[in-house]
Parts: C-alpha cells; structure tokens; sequence
C-alpha cells in the first residue's frame, strides 16, 4: 500500500488481514517478523491519525467556545440560535 494510498479505514483492515494471518499460525519465521514489523507502522501510522482528527476537535470545541463568550454566552450553556 503506497503513502498517498493509504488511509485510516485501509490502515485498519490491513491490520486485521495481519492479525487473521498471524493468528492461523501458517506464517513462517520470516513472513512473521515482515508482518509484525508492517503492522507496527500501520500501527503508527493509524495512531498518528487519532492524535490529528483528535486535535482538529480540540481546535473546533475551542473555536465554539470563542464564539461563546464573543457572544457573551456563558460556557457549557446553550449557544443563543444564530439568524
């Protein structure tokens, strides 16, 4: 799977084809340190992933929470409906 290929959801289910073959205990010596080392970058990489979507909805709750107190609303309350 190339770099501009790849995505969270393709990262996932190549991890379960990974652990569906390691678990039926056919892989080789060789073909399990390949595949225990691709499934610890897609590991990472899906990681990495988590970390970036998790920070996008920090930055969207700050945001909200900006246009609170702008608009004098008080935080956790109801933002006033906007016209």
């Amino acid at each position: 799977m190339s770099e501009t290929e790849r995505t969270y959801e393709s990262a996932t289910a190549r991890l379960e084809e990974i652990i569906r073959r390691l678990d039926s205990g056919e892989a080789g010596l060789r073909e399990t340190l390949d595949l225990v080392k691709e499934g610890r970058g897609l590991v990472e990489y899906c990681a990495g992933e988590l970390d970036a979507v998790s920070r996008g909805l920090e930055e969207l709750q700050l945001d909200e929470l900006v246009a609170r107190l702008e608009q004098g609303a008080q935080p956790g309350a109801d933002p006033a409906p906007s016209t």
